[in-house]
């Protein structure tokens, strides 16, 4: 079987689902361009939990974990099938760390949704989630994409899906295609890494802007996982398309093991709702 490329998304706010700007753009193209995947395994930063488990239903349903967005975006449903026998796949190649199957508590949270909905649009590939333990530091989940790594040989495209900096707190929607330069230093200090020595990557909780870039660490730590692979399999990353959105969130993402597909989108990423404040709304 051919071996699957892995990705990171930043997949900044759920709206993304709907619009065609230059990152969904760029989704689109990643979906175009990876072979067809047996499965798709993301790793999203929204669940994040005081566990590690893989969803293992047959039919997972579309979670609309967020607030004071419109209701078109509530009403879209990614019906994508489930593959409850990845589950004990991945138990089997991280093993012995444990991982729990996860019958009916999850689904698809908008951190996988909103990109597969451009990857995939016709929902057709079975989808399955893992979460990421809260319990564990950048060091277990940097190991675990590691040991993930030889799903890559079954057909299973990996994609983390966060943000590299993601600070919901600093949002300023007067800059809606740009960052601050804290911003902009970590996500290139990430960017360096990645394509260098994507190994090396959980040193960044050394960077003078992590407390900054990363305030809490759900968004960052996807990235680990497609980083944990790339080393295990000593190849590095490419940048599928940069960017930053309001400031305080980069919208960088990355190819592992295929060259970044050449992509013509333009526009901003979409904008925030009206409503309740950015770090209220669950983006």
């Amino acid at each position: 079987m051919t071996l699957m490329p892995a990705a990171f998304i930043g997949h900044g706010n759920p709206m993304n689902a709907l619009e065609r700007n230059r990152y969904t753009e760029a989704w689109r193209a990643l979906g175009r361009a990876v072979p067809r995947p047996r499965a798709v395994l993301v790793v999203s930063a929204h669940w994040y939990v005081h566990a590690t488990a893989v969803t293992a239903m047959p039919r997972p349903r579309t979670i609309h974990d967020f607030f004071g967005f419109p209701p078109e975006l509530f009403d879209v449903e990614y019906a994508a099938p489930g593959l409850p026998e990845l589950a004990e796949q991945v138990a089997d190649v991280v093993s012995p760390t444990w991982v729990g199957a996860d019958l009916d508590s999850w689904g698809l949270d908008h951190g996988a949704w909103s990109v597969l909905a451009h990857a995939f649009p016709d929902a057709d590939v079975p989808v399955a989630q893992l979460s990421i333990n809260a319990l564990k530091g950048p060091d277990y989940h940097l190991q675990m994409g590691a040991a993930l790594a030889p799903l890559r040989e079954d057909g299973v495209l990996v994609v983390g899906s966060g943000n590299v900096v993601h600070n919901l707190g600093g949002v300023s929607r007067a800059m809606p295609d740009a960052g601050f330069d804290w911003a902009r230093r970590f996500d290139e200090a990430a960017r360096e890494l990645m394509l260098d020595d994507p190994a090396a990557i959980a040193r960044l909780d050394g960077h003078r802007d992590f407390d900054l870039a990363v305030p809490t660490p759900d968004h960052f730590l996807p990235l680990l996982y497609v980083a944990g692979m790339a080393g295990a399999t000593g190849t590095t990353a490419e940048v599928l398309v940069d960017g930053y959105a309001y400031g305080s969130l980069s919208m960088t993402s990355y190819t592992v093991g295929m060259p970044a597909p050449a992509t013509d989108g333009n526009g901003f990423a979409a904008p925030l709702p009206d409503g309740p404040p950015p770090d209220g709304a669950n983006i």
